[in-house]
């Protein structure tokens, strides 16, 4: 495989570009997978999007977690958990993805629930216009069959997760070989960043 290295700014202008790009839709749905280092990649696609005319939702999958009692029930580092049972992804489809959907209401709830202090956020919906882009990032999103319009990885090599993942989380790092060895992200997401070091990302491909 052959990475392209890419600035961090060439990367996001190079995203946003994907994303003017696609079919028009009523709205557009792009997911940032990866262990470490999504949500800065997520929130540098916002400005380019919004100066090309395109208005921009960032949300979480960190704030749609279950709640503890769920999420703790084999208990509080096991790594099956998380992989499985941590991402309430029936209420991310409800009320986040499936509003984006063709014939949607545009209505997006953009947090359901506050995983540090264990209750629900209690924030209102917010609209997101026609043609605007939704932009969630989130840990083990693929092979889920979440409906995105386009998907991007942040690949780690297991040297740069241990490196990258807090120490108090090495405990989740079979979770994320096993995501690498079940789903394959890497060949199954439109477009692979290499984040081994987060200030010199590679693309995958030409």
């Amino acid at each position: 495989m052959r990475y392209r290295p890419i600035s961090s700014d060439r990367l996001a202008a190079e995203l946003t570009e994907r994303v003017l790009g696609l079919p028009g839709t009523p709205w557009v749905r792009v997911s940032i997978d990866g262990a470490a280092g999504t949500g800065a990649l997520a929130d540098a696609l916002v400005d380019p999007l919004r100066v090309n005319g395109r208005s921009a939702l960032r949300v979480s999958t960190v704030d749609f977690l279950r709640p503890a009692s769920l999420r703790f029930e084999k208990g509080r580092q096991d790594p099956a958990a998380r992989y499985f049972d941590w991402l309430d992804e029936n209420a991310l489809r409800r009320e986040v993805l499936d509003p984006l959907s063709p014939g949607g209401t545009g209505m997006v709830l953009p947090a359901l629930w506050d995983a540090e202090r264990d209750r629900a956020t209690r924030l209102d919906r917010t609209e997101l216009p026609a043609s605007g882009v939704l932009i969630a990032d989130g840990e083990l999103l693929l092979g889920r069959g979440l409906p995105f319009e386009l998907t991007v990885h942040l690949s780690l090599s297991p040297g740069a997760l241990r490196r990258q993942l807090p120490e108090d989380e090495h405990w989740a790092l079979p979770a994320f070989a096993r995501y690498e060895d079940e789903v394959r992200p890497v060949e199954v997401a439109d477009v692979v960043v290499r984040a081994n070091d987060p200030r010199h990302p590679a693309v995958l491909g030409d």
